[in-house]
């Protein structure tokens, strides 16, 4: 592979574009590892604003520039001005660190993020001058590998990568980079290295499987067919199970332009066994690891000196579940007091203990706290697994207002199985009903600056949940609750907000679909489609004419309803949890029972600690403050077994 430079070429395209410190090298911070002879370039699928903030993509870059032999450096998806900019001028897509051509590196790997990046992914890919199609690739092409939360159906992506890898990446990136660098220094074929990779856990190689007809694979209990012998029928997670004992300090690359969450962030915990049934992340990364008090602390204060930030989040998908979480904050107070330094906890338990975790790291500047009640009744939200209460969300507002907030949001979504009118009406509400309880707590002359806000997403069905059986309402249904919920609300200081449908309808599709919506994004893309996540970019009208041209039906996609015993296309990969406990799971919604969550009581069953070879791995026993959920049944354990 050469080493082209391209910043004579970048260069005079900067004053032509908005911000064109997105497009700067030599940040402080960044690695540059020379008398290395394989390269590799982790690509996040939009601009570098979202993507230099992109956990995964500083993970795995030090990652591999920790293992001997192998160098990684990052590139990121230009603004749309930039790429006509490229286009016209015949720049090729560049990694940041070298400024180099994509198309020169041995191998790169781009995240998946969300599914309404996938024609990002193929944009990324032609502006790097690589052929989209995996077949297409030569023997001097880069491997390109992708990862992330969309991997868990990778079919809608499968045709577009020669790997894919499924878990956490800290162990199998660098091991699946460095069995490519050996195979081709004794001269394998890319072919012959594809067969090979497919032997690492928790790796598939989409062109070793032929994808079978809907009759085939509700026979087979697979869509997806090996087509050598030897090659894994299910591929199984990869989990990092020293993740409680390593280092949270990880080397922070500081930008020169302002990105989202402009920060230091320090992963706190890895997992949530809440269980809520609607919840792809809660099942994919469990089981749950946390570092120690004394880890966190030191990772803070180291990383703070090095990159000069003066805010630090701690970081994780339910940070104030942490077993130590009072002690770490505590420390860092105590540690900071007085210097400047801000904390933040990004995920709040919706309860009295989460605002008094949220009062110790606010100080003084208390903004707004943000709650997510998922459902307007206590039926839905027994049916969703959310274990909270009206009682446990008035606490925290009540907590929360006579503390000195004055501002709170309210996450709800629209679309949940079973839900009905009522349950609309039960949004607005309890909205109201926490306006007045908020209001309440405040003295009569603050009255008026107190706000409550309503924020609605649509319920877009995940693999790997519970709820992965379960169609999506129509977006012409979803303004139609939409408009019964802004309907219900009576107060003027309740403000409503919701997502587009139509997004959340491809979004729903790329979930849920097999191969065959590999041909979908592809052809939308060619019509204009991408950028689909940013409201004011997104092309309708190209997904609709691409669907109609390939005779596709995305409404029945994503909107179909199964029986658990229907065989879904991501049967092949498997994140632990057991397709048994996903089926018993549904039928307990259904039932409008709950689930416990076994880092508080007993195992539930669900698979995932013997299927991964990894256990739950806290600081302290939690113990728990109180809690509607059931323990779980025998049947539970059993489904685990199976």
């Amino acid at each position: 592979m050469g080493n082209t430079n391209l910043w004579p070429q970048i260069e005079p395209l900067l004053a032509r574009v908005e911000r064109p410190a997105r497009y700067l090298n030599h940040e402080w911070g960044i690695t540059l590892k020379e008398d290395t002879d394989f390269r590799f370039c982790m690509v996040y699928p939009d601009t570098y604003e979202l993507g230099q903030a992109n956990q995964a993509v500083r993970i795995l870059v030090n990652c591999v520039n920790n293992t001997e032999h192998l160098a990684a450096e990052r590139a990121f998806l230009p603004a749309v001005d930039m790429i006509a900019c490229m286009r016209e001028a015949g720049v090729p897509l560049f990694s940041l660190e070298t400024m180099a051509p994509l198309s020169e590196f041995d191998a790169i790997g781009i995240t998946l993020p969300h599914e309404l990046a996938a024609t990002n992914v193929l944009e990324t890919l032609d502006l790097a001058g690589i052929p989209l199609l995996s077949e297409e690739r030569g023997e001097d092409d880069p491997f390109v590998l992708a990862g992330g939360p969309c991997a868990y159906n990778p079919e809608p992506y499968a045709p577009f990568f020669d790997v894919i890898t499924i878990g956490e990446g800290e162990e199998v990136t660098p091991q699946t980079l460095s069995a490519i660098r050996e195979m081709r220094r004794e001269g394998l074929s890319r072919r012959e290295i594809l067969r090979n990779l497919a032997d690492i856990p928790g790796t598939y190689v989409p062109s070793l499987y032929r994808w079978r007809s809907e009759e085939e694979a509700q026979a087979a209990g697979s869509w997806a067919e090996p087509m050598e012998e030897g090659l894994p029928e299910v591929i199984t997670k990869r989990v990092f199970a020293g993740f409680a004992e390593s280092n949270a300090h990880e080397p922070s690359v500081v930008p020169y332009t302002e990105v989202v969450h402009d920060r230091l962030n320090v992963e706190i915990l890895r997992g949530c066994a809440r269980g809520c049934r609607f919840c792809q992340a809660g099942m994919m990364y469990r089981p749950v690891r946390e570092r120690s008090a004394d880890n966190v602390v030191n990772a803070v204060v180291c990383g703070l000196r090095e990159t000069g930030y003066d805010e630090v989040s701690l970081t994780s998908l339910s940070s104030t579940d942490h077993s130590q979480i009072a002690e770490i904050l505590q420390r860092l107070n105590n540690e900071f007091d007085g210097k400047g330094v801000r904390i933040s906890v990004p995920s709040q338990r919706l309860d009295s203990f989460g605002v008094e975790m949220a009062d110790l790291v606010a100080g003084q500047k208390k903004g707004g706290l943000t709650f997510a009640p998922e459902a307007g009744t206590q039926r839905l939200r027994d049916v969703i697994n959310k274990s909270v209460t009206e009682e446990d969300l008035f606490g925290a507002i009540d907590a929360a207002f006579s503390a000195g907030w004055r501002r709170c949001k309210l996450y709800f979504m629209i679309g949940l199985p079973t839900e009905t009118d009522d349950d609309i009406k039960g949004i607005a509400s309890l909205a109201q009903r926490a306006y007045d309880r908020a209001k309440a707590n405040v003295p009569p002359e603050q009255r008026g600056s107190v706000r409550m806000s309503i924020s609605v997403a649509v319920f877009v069905p995940k693999a790997q949940t519970p709820f992965q059986w379960d169609g999506q309402i129509s977006p012409e249904e979803t303004l139609r609750r939409i408009g019964l919920l802004r309907r219900s609300v009576k107060y003027k200081a309740v403000d409503v907000h919701w997502h587009d449908p139509s997004t959340s309808f491809v979004e729903a599709v790329m979930s849920r679909g097999g191969r065959e919506v590999a041909d979908w994004v592809l052809l939308a893309w060619k019509k204009g489609a991408r950028f689909d996540a940013w409201t004011e970019l997104f092309n309708r009208q190209a997904w609709e004419e691409a669907a109609a041209e390939l005779g596709l039906d995305p409404e029945a996609i994503a909107q179909a309803t199964y029986e658990p015993g229907y065989v879904m296309p991501w049967a092949h990969i498997s994140a632990g949890v057991s397709p048994r406990f996903l089926a018993l799971e549904r039928k307990r919604a259904q039932q409008e029972v709950t689930t416990a969550d076994c880092t508080y009581e007993k195992c539930t069953g669900c698979g995932a600690c013997q299927a991964v070879g990894a256990d739950n791995e806290l600081a302290t026993p939690r113990v728990a403050a109180g809690s509607n959920a059931k323990p779980a049944s025998d049947e539970g354990e059993e489904a685990a077994r199976g």
